[in-house]
């Protein structure tokens, strides 16, 4: 009876995450026909994706500790029912506005949804069976990941975008009822959350993310753009000073002093930077320049996404080894590398033969890095701190997505656009060649992880696929 509670257990805690790391990355592949159906920006493309990212980011520590309060399945079901509820509304959207909005309530129900969905698991399953469901999860989920853009792409093609969505809410319905009848309620030892530095945080994250996106249109000299980075850095500088004299912060600044968990994750900000930045825009490229259809381009895209299936673990193996200093160093250079190519690479009349070779290099490196700047991160603290130390690391992850494509978007503005093939490849070079310069300051970063600690990484969902 026991192992049967414990599968039900895994099977709706992983067709939760799924559905979230679903949502993550098929709609990169639904950006171009998005543009057309409701007449969007580059900028209102921008907030598609960014304002789910940062309510899901701001909001991520917030969720565990609501689990930790008011109960762990209670509030699981409760994200499970926002995220279902704001996949209808992104789907019904009748104008981009609308979409945004619902995108960001769907990042809120996503930051409920995915700690809670680890927590439940962890304590669902005795020690000694613990490390294969979370690594049955992990796998689910990475390839949800793969698959993201995949599927959005025969979605959008064979029905319309709008259906990205709308297939959560039939799988939110049956899951929710389920989750109340078979997953056993679990507390945490929190009592609250830090809500004065989840508006501090969220304010300065907005304010600067705000003040990047309209820098493409409005100028770097507007008097809004110049106000909102300067609110955005004001309100920054605030949160950390609230953090330093806050008695249970959302973010212990102590954790700083440990030169791997430092320097774990800037290399991971900047990592994580240059990829969500490229595939914003990988995927349009393939679409506006290369005249491919949103089906053809998921295609296409495998071998770069797809890299994480074959390298993933096996780089995961190798960290106790090797050293995840090595390891990220590596892959993050190599991930410079495919994207600096793929930036010279790209032209209206590129043979997709010519785009593999970059794509692969990229997706090894990228797929070689994740597991070991998390194992950086997480070995850097003492057992207690870990999933602070994978709070903070996720929490950053996504920020780091706000901001790659808030970045790369404004260079890809300055040089391009979307008045036809040409106009976007010549935005996207550049904007590609900055995700490169990303890569290559992570890799630079990653010179700083400690030598030494080659723990065996703690199990985890892949990086990319929260």
């Amino acid at each position: 009876m026991a192992r049967r509670t414990s599968g039900r257990l895994l099977g709706l805690t992983a067709t939760a995450s799924l559905m979230v790391a679903l949502d993550a990355t098929a709609v990169s592949t639904a950006l171009a026909r998005i543009r057309l159906d409701l007449a969007a920006t580059v900028e209102q493309l921008e907030w598609t994706v960014n304002a789910y990212s940062l309510s899901f980011a701001v909001l991520l520590m917030t969720g565990a500790a609501l689990g930790d309060r008011f109960g762990r399945r209670r509030m699981f079901a409760a994200g499970l029912g926002l995220f279902t509820a704001a996949s209808a509304a992104c789907a019904l959207a009748p104008d981009v506005g609308w979409l945004i909005a619902a995108r960001a309530v769907q990042g809120s129900g996503a930051a409920l949804v995915m700690p809670l969905a680890m927590a439940l698991l962890s304590n669902g399953f005795p020690p000694e069976r613990r490390a294969k469901a979370l690594g049955v999860f992990a796998g689910i989920t990475g390839l949800a990941v793969v698959a993201g853009p995949v599927v959005g792409g025969i979605v959008t093609e064979g029905l319309a975008w709008q259906w990205i969505f709308w297939l959560n809410v039939p799988i939110g319905l049956v899951v929710i009822p389920l989750v109340l009848r078979d997953v056993p309620e679990s507390r945490g030892a929190g009592t609250s959350f830090d809500l004065g530095g989840v508006v501090l945080v969220t304010g300065g994250a907005l304010g600067l993310a705000w003040g990047l996106v309209r820098s493409g249109s409005a100028g770097w000299d507007a008097a809004e753009v110049d106000g909102a980075l300067a609110a955005g850095a004001l309100l920054t500088a605030a949160f950390i000073v609230w953090e330093l004299r806050a008695e249970k912060p959302m973010v212990p600044l102590r954790l700083l002093r440990e030169r791997g968990f430092s320097a774990g994750n800037a290399a991971g900000f900047l990592m994580y930077a240059a990829l969500y930045g490229s595939l914003f825009f990988v995927a349009q490229f393939f679409q506006t320049s290369l005249g491919d259809g949103p089906m053809i381009t998921g295609l296409r895209l495998m071998p770069w996404t797809g890299t994480v299936t074959v390298v993933a673990p096996v780089a995961g193996a190798l960290v106790n080894r090797i050293g995840a200093r090595t390891l990220t160093v590596a892959g993050l250079t190599l991930q410079a590398v495919g994207m600096v190519w793929l930036s010279l690479a790209a032209d209206p009349d590129a043979a997709y033969p010519a785009l593999v070779a970059p794509m692969i290099i990229a997706g090894a490196g990228i797929s070689m890095a994740m597991p070991a700047v998390q194992t950086a991160v997480i070995n850097a603290v003492a057992p207690q701190r870990i999933g602070t130390a994978s709070g903070v690391f996720n929490t950053l992850r996504q920020l780091a997505a706000v901001f790659g494509v808030a970045v790369l978007a404004a260079v890809f503005t300055a040089h391009g656009g979307y008045g036809g093939a040409r106009a976007f490849a010549d935005g996207f070079a550049p904007a590609l060649a900055v995700s490169g310069a990303f890569s290559l300051a992570g890799a630079v970063a990653a010179l700083l992880i400690p030598r030494a600690a080659r723990t065996a990484p703690t199990p985890a969902v892949p990086a990319l696929a929260r």
